[in-house]
């Protein structure tokens, strides 16, 4: 295993990574949006308002992109189980 398969295997990884966690993440940002303006508009000042909203977001999106999600890990499981030959050398 070479420097460049060593590099690439890092690539890949962190675009897994990223790939992931980006529904959960774009949803807390959406959550997180609407409830500030919410508490701007009624001057709410509650520092603990943002949080189950955004628990019951994430974790809905958790649900619904749960099988895509799967998908995406098991594929690059897989991809690297059938590399594993090329790993190791």
């Amino acid at each position: 295993m070479n420097e460049s398969m060593v590099i690439e295997l890092g690539q890949q990884t962190l675009y897994t990574i990223l790939i992931l966690s980006a529904p959960m993440l774009a949803v807390g940002l959406l959550i997180g949006l609407a409830v500030s303006i919410f508490q701007a508009t009624t001057q709410i000042q509650e520092a603990t308002l943002a949080f189950i909203p955004k628990i019951i977001g994430i974790f809905a999106s958790i649900v619904i992109f749960g099988p895509w999600l799967l998908s995406v890990i098991i594929n690059f499981t897989a991809g690297l189980f059938n590399n594993m030959s090329s790993f190791i050398q």
